[in-house]
Order: structure tokens, then C-alpha cells, then sequence
């Protein structure tokens, strides 16, 4: 069995549905220390008292090059979303079938961790400082994962020159897509106050219903740019609505609404949220955003031509540089240094069997180590963030 393999059904085998904690860290611990790395494990996130708001464990392990070398940093998530039923075998038992392996994680994303510390072993202690920034907390609200990883890294004063995460980008074939930024998201919930009342007197009351049917048309015509070099058009969509009322002859006091918008560059999250709270008011409304990331894009260069050399070299196929897709951590992590996205195949990413292919894991591995080597070779006119 190949270490990539091994890795990836340890992890697999630990249940750690989001917020992670314990022994799917500990299993992690495990893998590294034999590689020489240092590891610092923390928890944040508690709650206050009285809260329900469980913890979220992160992880910061690093194996130190030689004084003055290059620093690259790993980056990854343990924790999982719930597999729910009706997989052909226990989510949380890792499972070969043919060439695939089944299991929670497969691809999203213990496979692509497991492939990473597979890849340091090959490489050389003196070729560089690498570091892993692994959390428990990506698949939810990712409130005390990266950002509480990113402080902790203030504090000591560690700062990684570059930075690959390990998501599940490639989309038919293991290789065939990288992604070098990501569009922001801002989600805003809309409310409309009205005046309760029988609907067979309506002039007494005060229907909201109208008010936000007339916010919503006007927010769903817009066009708010038609893309850029990098970046799809943004899009703005209505993900709920509202109401709550269970009778027929009365006029409702209240009417919500909720929108998603993932925008790029040409955006930001406040703009964006001024402008919808401005059409909100406009109807007799108002609006509260909350903004989950703004876009970010690690312009094509040194870094990039690096690693889609290296992807090349162990599969034949050069990767489309992307920024499609939804949000990560890497929205983050471009904060600390420059940041892309590459792994492996996403088509059974959340999905009931969840698989991935076994031999991706092994040219995934060979990928990482050629990555780790180039970047830690690179000189100082990278890309930035």
C-alpha cells in the first residue's frame, strides 16, 4: 500500500464531521511527526457560557530548511460535511471498490491531505521551510479555522513565502484545472415591516408581500458587470423567501427575503451591500449583509507557470488556470502570501459515496513534491497575492 493510500483511509477513518476535533488530529499528528515536524494543536471557538457553539481544533505543524530558505505552506481542512444515507457502505470506513476508494473525505478533502504528506517525505529538509495549516472548521462557518490559524502565525512571527491548498479542483480528469483566485460572496437578508390586518379590509392594514415582490424583481434585473480577464460575470441570486403565514384571511405584519451574491473584482463586499440597501430602502425595506469573503486573484507568474509544470509532468495535461467555483479558505490565506488552489477531482465532492480514484492519490503525491521543490526554488519575483 502506498503511503498516499495509507494516509487517506487513516484520515477517512476518523469521523469528523464539521466542527472537527480529536482523533482525526491526532491521526494527522501521527503521519507528520515521523516527517520531522513540530506540531502545535489548539482549540478556539468554545462559546461563551451558555452557548451551544462547539469547539473547532486547528493544526500548525512545520519542518524548519535552513535559515534564510524559502517557506512553503500546505493548506487544508479535516473536518467534513455529514454524509447523510444511503451510501453503499459506512461513510467513515474506507473502502476499495475496483480503483476507487469510498468514504467521507475521499476527495474533500483527507485524500488531498493525505497526498501532501506523502509528498514532504520526498522532499529534501534543506530545500526549504514547509508548514501544514490544517483546520476543523471549512465546511462550516468558518469563523475559528484559517483566521485563528493566520493569527497564531502573526504571533510567532511565521509567515509563508507561498501557499498551496489542497481543494478538489480538477474537474474530468486529475489535473486539468487549477484555481489562482476565487470570486467574493456576501449574503443579505431583506426585511419588510408591515401592518397586520383582514384582508377583506385592507385600507386598515399594510401588505409587505407587494413591497418585497417589487425589491426582489428590481434586484434580480440587475446586471452587475458582465465579467472581467479573470473572472465570470457576477451573479446575483434569491435563495429564499419568506413569510409565515398560516391563514388565509390575513394580511402578514412582516415579509423576508434572502439573497446570495458571488462577485469579482470589479466588487467589493460593502459596495455591493450599500447598493442593495439602497434598492431595499427604496421599497420601504432594509438589508443586512454578511460578507464571507471578498475576490481575490493571484495574477498568473512564476508560481502558477511552476506548478502547471509540475502538474504536466506527472499526468501529460496542462491545467486551465481558474477562478470559478464557490468560496475556501484560501480566501484567507491570500492575506499571509500568495495563494492557489490545486487537487484532486470534485465530482463526488459532498456527494452520497463520496470516492477517489487510487492512483490520483499517488500522482497527486508525485505533483505536491515536485510543487514543494519548485517553490522552494523560486526566487523572489513570485507572484503576489
Amino acid at each position: 500500500m502506498s503511503a498516499a493510500l495509507d494516509y487517506a483511509k487513516r484520515l477517512i477513518a476518523e469521523s469528523s464531521v464539521t466542527p472537527a476535533t480529536g482523533s482525526v488530529f491526532d491521526a494527522m499528528e501521527q503521519m507528520l511527526a515521523p516527517l520531522g515536524f513540530d506540531t502545535h494543536r489548539f482549540l478556539r471557538g468554545e462559546g461563551a457560557k451558555g452557548s451551544d457553539e462547539a469547539p473547532v481544533e486547528n493544526l500548525f505543524a512545520i519542518r524548519r530548511g535552513p535559515a534564510g530558505s524559502k517557506h512553503l505552506a500546505f493548506a487544508g481542512h479535516l473536518d467534513v460535511v455529514p454524509p447523510g444515507e444511503g451510501w453503499e457502505s459506512d461513510p467513515f470506513e474506507p473502502t476499495e471498490r475496483g480503483e476507487l476508494l469510498f468514504g467521507r473525505g475521499a476527495v474533500d478533502m483527507k485524500g488531498g491531505i493525505a497526498a501532501m504528506v506523502a509528498a514532504v517525505a520526498d522532499v529534501p529538509q534543506d530545500a526549504g521551510t514547509i508548514s501544514f495549516i490544517i483546520t476543523g472548521d471549512e465546511e462550516g462557518p468558518a469563523l475559528h479555522g484559517t483566521r485563528a490559524l493566520i493569527d497564531y502565525m502573526d504571533a510567532e512571527g511565521i509567515r509563508p513565502d507561498l501557499c498551496l491548498v489542497g481543494e478538489p479542483t480538477s474537474v474530468n480528469r486529475l489535473g486539468d484545472m487549477m484555481k489562482i483566485g476565487r470570486r467574493g460572496s456576501v449574503n443579505i437578508w431583506l426585511t419588510v415591516e408591515g401592518t397586520q390586518g383582514h384582508v377583506a379590509y385592507p385600507h386598515l392594514a399594510d401588505n409587505p408581500i407587494p413591497k418585497l415582490v417589487a425589491m426582489l424583481a428590481e434586484l434580480d434585473a440587475l446586471t452587475l458587470d458582465t465579467g472581467t480577464d479573470w473572472f465570470q460575470p457576477s451573479n446575483l441570486e434569491i435563495t429564499d423567501i419568506e413569510v409565515g403565514n398560516t391563514a388565509h384571511n390575513v394580511i402578514p405584519a412582516e415579509a423576508k427575503a434572502r439573497i446570495s451574491i458571488r462577485f469579482n473584482d470589479v466588487h467589493t463586499g460593502a459596495t455591493l451591500s450599500e447598493r442593495v440597501a439602497a434598492i431595499a430602502e427604496k421599497h420601504g425595506g432594509r438589508a443586512l449583509p454578511i460578507i464571507s469573503g471578498e475576490p481575490f486573484l493571484t495574477a498568473p507568474g512564476a508560481f502558477s507557470d511552476m506548478l502547471a509544470a509540475a502538474v504536466e509532468a506527472e499526468t501529460g495535461i496542462k491545467p486551465e488556470a481558474s477562478t470559478t467555483g464557490g468560496t475556501s479558505d484560501a480566501r484567507f490565506l491570500r492575506s499571509v502570501c500568495p495563494v492557489i488552489e490545486f487537487g484532486l477531482c470534485n465530482a463526488t465532492m459532498h456527494k452520497r459515496d463520496e470516492a477517489v480514484a487510487m492512483p490520483d492519490l499517488d500522482t497527486l503525491a508525485r505533483i505536491y513534491t515536485r510543487a514543494a521543490i519548485g517553490a522552494l526554488a523560486l526566487d523572489g519575483t513570485h507572484n503576489k497575492a
